[in-house]
Parts: C-alpha cells; sequence; structure tokens
C-alpha cells in the first residue's frame, strides 16, 4: 500500500467521522509537506484494519442498511434504565441516513431504507416523515428549505455520560463507521453527570430537527418586561378599595348566570341538551362554592410597565362598565370552578372554520368555508320565532340577509366581503369591532353596530390563518401562511411591524397582557415571543413536537401557555424561556385555551370534544429544586373535564366577571 493510498484513507476516515477542520489540516499539511515519511501499515495492526475498512466502498447502500438495524437492535436491547436516551438517538440517525443515500443517487435503496423503518418513528414524527417523503432526488436537500435546514444543522439531544459512552464504545467496537460518522457530522449531544432522566420530564431532551439551539439560548438572554401596565383600571380599583365582598360577587355572579340561563332556554332548539343541563348544575354547584374562600395566593405581584405603544383613549361610560364588572368578579380557584356557558352551531354542513366570543358573551361569531361571516347576537335570539335556531345553514331566500326558510326572520347577520374562507375572527374588547382574516389573503374590519365593513388591510402574500384584537383595542396582529406575523392599528391600511423568522406557516398568534410584545406559533413547532417596537424576536420557545394551534398568556404577564396538534400544553416562563410544566390529558388537538381573570385557572378546548381544567397556580409554585426531584406528572392537576355530546370545542373565553363561554360545532347526531 503505497503512500498516496494512506493518505486517501485517512482523509476518508475523518470526512467520514465529522472532523472537517481536522480533515482541511490534514490536507493543508499534506500540500505544503516536501517529503511525507514512508508509513509500513504492517508494523501496526490497529492501524491495518483500520485501513482495510476504510477501503470498502463506502458509498453502499447496504451498509447504511446493515449498520442502521443493527444499531436499533442495540439499542431496543439495551437496559431499561439507559434505553429511553440510547433510543433518541435512531430518529435523526435515520433522518441522515435516508437524506444520505439521496444525495449519493442511490433513489430506490433510499425508499426501500425509508419504508422499512418508518413505522419505528410514525407516532413522534408523523409530519416531518411526511415532508421527508418528499425528497426524491439530490436537487431536493438544496431547493426544499425542510431538507436544507436539515442537512445544514446539528439536532441536540441531552444524554447522560454513562449513555454517552455507551453508545460511542458500540459504534468503535462494531466498526458502525457509516454510523459513527451521521453522529459526530449531525447530533450534537448534551452530556450531563448523573443518572438518565425519562424523557417525560423535560420537554426539551430532544430539540426540533431543523433549529438552532445555540441561536436560541443566546436570543432567550435578551432581557423582557413581562409586567402589566401602569395605571390599569384593576390597579385603579385595587388603590381605591373598590372590590365587594364574596356574597355582593355571587349576587352579582347569580344575575349574570340567570340572564345567560333566560338566553339559553330561548334558543334550547339549537343546544345541546345535556349542555343546558350541566350549565344549571355548574352554576348550583359554583354558587356554593363561591363562599368558600379561594385559596391564598403566595404568587408574586406583577412589576408595572410603561407601554410602548400609544394607548388609545377609553370613554367614560366603557371606563364605568368595565369598573363594574371588575368589581363584581368571581374570584376562581381550585374550590372555586367557573360556572360554563356552551354555545353550539348546528347545521353548518361542515362548513363552520373559526368562532369567536365577544367580551361579554352577547356577541357570537362564526367563520365559514363559503367566505361569509355570521354574527348572532345572544339578546335578539330570544325575540325569534320558536323555530329559530343558533345554526348556520346557508338559505336561498330570495332577501337573504333579512329573511331565512319560510319567511321567518333570520337569527344572525351576515357579513359578506371576503373571496375565500374566513380562517378567524376576533371581537374588539368593547365589542364594537369585529376583526376576520381570509384563504383571499386579506383581514378585514367590521362594525357590529352599524352592520358595515368599514377597512380590508392588504399586506399578506397568502392566507391568513389567525388574526387577534390588543387586549386594549385598535392594534391587531395577524398569522399567516406566508411564515410572518403582522402588527396593525385600525387607521392604517399597511402593517405597523413585519415579524419574520419562523421556518413555516405561522398558525396562532397571541398579544401579551401589557401589549408590548406578541406570541406566535408555527408549524415549525416553535413558538417566538415578538417585542412590537423593535419587531426583534426575544423568546424562541423549543419542546413541542407537533404544529402549534392555540396560545394564552397569563393576566399577570409571566407565563403563556401553548398548544399543539398532538394534545399537549406547555406552560412557559417568559422571563427564563423554561417550560414550567407540561400539561397532559387531551387525546386530540387542542384548539383554543384561556386563562381566568387572575390567572389561578387555565381552560382547554379540544378537538376531543371536552373542556379541560387546570390548576395553574399549582403548576408555577414549583421551584427549581423541586423540579429536579418529582416528575412532570406531580406538577400539574386537572381539576374538571367537561365533555361534549359531540361538539369539538372551537373557542373559549373568560368574561371579565370570569364567566367562561365556550362554542364548537355540533359533529354529529348521538
Amino acid at each position: 500500500m503505497d503512500e498516496e493510498q494512506v493518505v486517501k484513507f485517512v482523509e476518508t476516515y475523518l470526512k467520514k467521522k465529522g472532523f472537517k477542520q481536522a480533515e482541511l489540516a490534514f490536507q493543508d499539511e499534506v500540500q505544503h509537506s516536501s517529503n511525507v515519511n514512508s508509513v509500513d501499515i504492517h508494523s501496526d495492526p490497529d492501524l491495518s484494519v483500520l485501513l482495510l475498512s476504510l477501503s470498502q466502498p463506502e458509498d453502499t447502500p447496504a451498509r447504511y442498511n446493515d449498520e442502521y438495524s443493527k444499531l436499533r437492535s442495540w439499542a431496543h436491547s439495551s437496559l431499561d434504565l439507559y434505553k429511553p436516551e440510547l433510543l433518541r438517538v435512531l430518529y435523526p440517525v435515520f433522518v441522515h441516513c435516508y437524506m444520505d443515500l439521496v444525495s449519493k443517487g442511490h433513489i430506490q435503496e433510499a425508499r426501500t431504507f425509508f419504508n422499512t423503518f418508518r413505522e419505528d418513528h410514525e407516532m413522534m414524527h408523523s409530519r416531518d416523515l411526511q415532508k421527508l417523503e418528499g425528497v426524491l432526488s439530490p436537487s431536493h436537500l438544496e431547493e426544499m428549505e425542510f431538507a436544507h435546514t436539515l442537512r445544514q444543522s446539528k439536532v441536540n439531544i441531552k444524554i447522560c455520560q454513562y449513555s454517552n459512552e455507551l453508545l460511542m464504545q458500540y459504534l468503535r467496537n462494531t466498526k458502525s463507521t457509516m454510523m459513527l460518522g451521521i453522529v459526530n457530522e449531525h447530533i450534537n449531544f448534551q452530556v450531563s453527570p448523573g443518572q438518565p432522566c425519562p424523557i417525560s420530564d423535560d420537554s426539551e431532551v430532544v430539540t426540533l430537527i431543523g433549529s438552532n439551539q445555540d441561536a436560541a439560548n443566546q436570543i432567550n438572554k435578551k432581557e423582557i418586561h413581562w409586567g402589566l401596565l401602569e395605571d390599569s383600571l384593576e390597579e385603579r380599583l385595587e388603590k381605591a378599595g373598590g372590590l365587594l365582598s364574596d356574597s355582593e360577587k355571587t349576587e352579582g355572579e347569580a344575575k349574570e348566570g340567570d340572564q345567560d340561563e333566560t338566553k339559553k332556554r330561548s334558543i334550547e332548539g339549537g343546544k345541546q341538551g345535556a349542555s343546558v343541563k350541566k350549565l344549571k348544575k355548574d352554576k348550583a354547584a359554583s354558587a356554593t362554592a363561591k363562599v368558600v374562600r379561594p385559596e391564598a395566593n403566595t404568587a408574586p405581584i406583577a412589576p408595572r410597565v410603561k407601554s410602548e405603544l400609544p394607548l388609545p383613549v377609553i370613554s367614560t361610560e366603557v371606563e364605568q362598565s368595565i369598573l363594574e364588572d371588575l368589581r363584581n368578579r368571581v374570584q376562581l380557584s381550585s374550590a372555586a370552578l367557573p360556572s360554563v356557558s356552551f354555545y353550539t352551531f348546528i347545521n353548518t354542513r361542515n362548513g363552520l372554520n373559526c368562532s369567536s366570543i365577544s367580551q361579554d358573551g352577547s356577541l357570537v361569531a362564526g367563520g365559514f368555508s363559503d367566505s361569509s361571516l355570521k354574527i348572532w347576537d345572544m339578546a335578539k335570539l330570544g325575540q325569534q320565532s320558536s323555530n329559530s335556531v343558533l345554526q348556520g345553514e346557508n338559505d336561498t331566500a330570495p332577501s337573504e340577509h333579512v329573511l331565512g326558510p319560510n319567511g321567518v326572520k333570520r337569527s344572525y347577520t351576515l357579513f359578506q366581503g371576503h373571496s375565500g374562507p374566513v380562517y378567524s375572527a376576533t371581537f374588539s374588547p368593547i365589542g364594537d369591532f369585529i376583526l376576520s382574516s381570509s384563504a383571499d389573503t386579506t383581514i378585514r374590519l367590521w362594525s357590529t353596530k352599524l352592520n358595515a365593513n368599514l377597512v380590508c388591510y392588504k399586506g399578506h402574500n397568502y392566507p391568513v390563518w389567525d388574526v387577534q384584537f390588543s387586549p386594549v383595542g385598535h392594534y391587531f396582529a395577524s398569522a399567516s401562511h406566508d411564515r410572518t406575523a403582522r402588527i396593525w392599528s385600525m387607521d392604517r391600511i399597511q402593517p405597523l411591524r413585519i415579524m419574520a423568522g419562523h421556518l413555516s406557516d405561522v398558525d396562532c398568534v397571541q398579544w401579551h397582557a401589557n401589549c408590548n410584545y406578541i406570541a406566535t406559533g408555527s408549524s415549525d413547532k416553535t413558538v417566538r415571543l415578538w417585542d412590537v417596537q423593535s419587531g426583534e424576536c426575544v423568546r424562541i420557545f423549543i419542546g413541542h413536537r407537533s404544529m402549534i394551534l392555540s396560545l394564552a398568556m397569563s393576566p399577570d404577564g409571566r407565563y403563556m401557555a401553548s398548544a399543539d396538534e398532538d394534545g399537549t400544553i406547555m406552560m412557559w416562563d417568559l422571563s427564563s424561556g423554561r417550560c414550567v410544566s407540561p400539561l397532559m390529558g387531551h387525546n386530540s388537538c387542542v384548539w383554543t385555551l384561556a386563562f381566568s381573570c387572575e390567572g389561578s385557572l387555565l381552560a382547554s378546548g379540544s378537538a376531543d370534544c371536552t373542556v379541560k381544567l387546570w390548576d395553574v397556580t399549582t403548576s408555577t409554585k414549583v421551584t427549581r429544586a423541586e423540579e429536579g426531584k418529582s416528575g412532570s406528572a406531580n406538577r400539574l392537576r386537572s381539576l374538571k373535564t367537561l365533555p361534549t355530546k359531540s361538539t369539538p370545542v372551537y373557542t373559549l373565553r373568560f368574561s371579565r366577571r370570569n364567566l367562561l363561554f365556550a362554542a364548537g360545532v355540533l359533529s354529529k347526531i348521538v
């Protein structure tokens, strides 16, 4: 074996191991060396074996299949203590084996490899596998952003020191050079001393493939001010000592509940009978629970911050109305759960895409696939004839905006103007305006007083999935398929800020309580927090394993909840960027989240036809020391599950008095 072959084998070895800098240094040394000392491989048996293994064809497709299959068998047969950590390595290795085969032109072998081992990862990574399945040629690795990002970045995996040593020892002993090269080039192990921890105890043990964890860590060091606005109505009310006694709160809530129940009776033909009975039962239970003193809240008082946006002026009449609601607010806790009012859409012909409820529950809106927006006034429903119900059916009467079937006056107001399906709707805090977003790339502002379209906002290039009014009104945020979120004001037709950085669709958006930040959830499985004034990303939250569908901010602005397509809810501390507690319980998509007004409870609504109430106070009081001692399952508490007959939950909203409103569409008759 001559010197040239030895040099070639060493270069091949360094390349396979992923040692790029060492490879470049070696090549540079060979070029500048005038005389290369001869190497006698027979004098070193280990070197001889190594060079012989490297002399085998490096691009043999069968080697990928053989080495991965052996690694998979070894990981599954490992000790139970270390098995969970070792199994985490398989998915990124599987992905890069497939892409290596594609890059070398072995398309058929790549497809066979993909189909052979795909089932192992289907449950946890189904969406990624669907995208990966579309990579069918070497050019796709460069043209498709998803594949290109995977090739250019490393996967972060948390693993204990002993598991790491076991893995490296196995790869060296079995001379699995292909697997070793992939591990070195595409996986970044975050090695920790001590015993391995179960994956369920830490949402960040496996970081999202394609995300740059180092960049995220740098961004998460930025300072943010999560407190509440100075001189807010709540603060003024507290200073004035204007809080009512428990008995007065109970009386006020009972009055609100009675009024709502009257509305329910008038439209009972359009609601689920079980929901009406449950409402009465919950009200009776709630009335007795409200006299119980809520648990002492030991949470620190939220700091006060100045607004970075010019705030709109609130009229005296509206201010008095809000103060009245705040005085009559019921304090909720694990011992005093909220009353729930559930609105059910029927006869929608599978056309309902979204729903929204006004702050006081008096107006309910639905966005439909036929590009229409419909609003029901709960007070007027009782004035309709007995056969008028809350329904979304499209009728063909001559005067469609006035009359329904049989000449009966229609029970809703029809808003037409979009030229594509309506995907989101949001009421202003006062309820005098409503925004809608559509597949036609526009956002429209409507007046609920004039029943007319006021403005059409154009800026996004693709469908707009979500739009949300700010807590003070006037400003709103939108999220789109064009991978951006935008900040708007009602008086300007162009966006004020454009937030770009997500790698895929921005599916949902939510304002922070102080209006200085917005949060965005994306199909790239991350949540980002943005500074409204500068437009910069100040936090990246990594841990979800599927697209983010809903977000909610705690009233004090300290915590954020996010929910995904798999049914997982995560509670985040905004200041640290850490996941406080994952909330597991739903078995399908979670479409909506809402915090109670004092922040002690979180409500979640899902496609599994349930509303769940969670004890947030218990989940967020856990200290860092306690976090290390106990698992996630001990850190959270599901207080109650409220099932519907067959109604996926689209929307949840707590009124200022802490009555919980919910809306959904009847999927089938049971």
